[in-house]
């Protein structure tokens, strides 16, 4: 018989349910080759979204030498503005943190573009967007 994680309200061990999804970055959206870039991190129950990104120029250039590596950059600092809030979120400011990671996870068909969203239980939603960074990203 195989083991079953199934984990009801109060049985997480003080850990929150959150919600992640890597940023990539597509320099050529014809040929559909990517590197990861970033991570987007949501935890409800601590209100946190937030975002690391981690650009591989060096990576990026292999797969398209012709890349805008200053446009890629501005890209990757607009979603960690977003996930900060206040006057760096623009349009997004006003909007609780779900709001936020909803809007930065919807499909695009732009070069930095968000993957599947998956999850997982943390007791700190913000050293897991470090841990994921370091395991997904660098």
């Amino acid at each position: 018989m195989t083991e079953r994680h199934i984990i009801r309200a109060g049985q997480g061990g003080g850990r929150d349910l959150f919600e992640y999804a890597l940023l990539r970055v597509v320099p050529r959206i014809e040929r559909g080759e990517c590197i990861n870039a970033g991570v987007l991190v949501y935890c409800r129950a601590q209100a946190y979204v937030g975002a690391r990104t981690h650009l591989d120029e060096g990576r990026l250039l292999a797969l398209d030498p012709d890349a805008d590596v200053a446009g890629v950059r501005a890209a990757l600092r607009a979603v960690e503005g977003v996930c900060q809030g206040g006057d760096a979120a623009g349009q997004a400011a006003r909007d609780d943190a779900g709001r936020r990671f909803r809007w930065l996870i919807a499909p695009r068909s732009t070069v930095v573009q968000p993957g599947p969203v998956h999850t997982g239980l943390t007791a700190d939603p913000a050293a897991e967007l470090e841990r994921l960074v370091d395991l997904l990203v660098r």
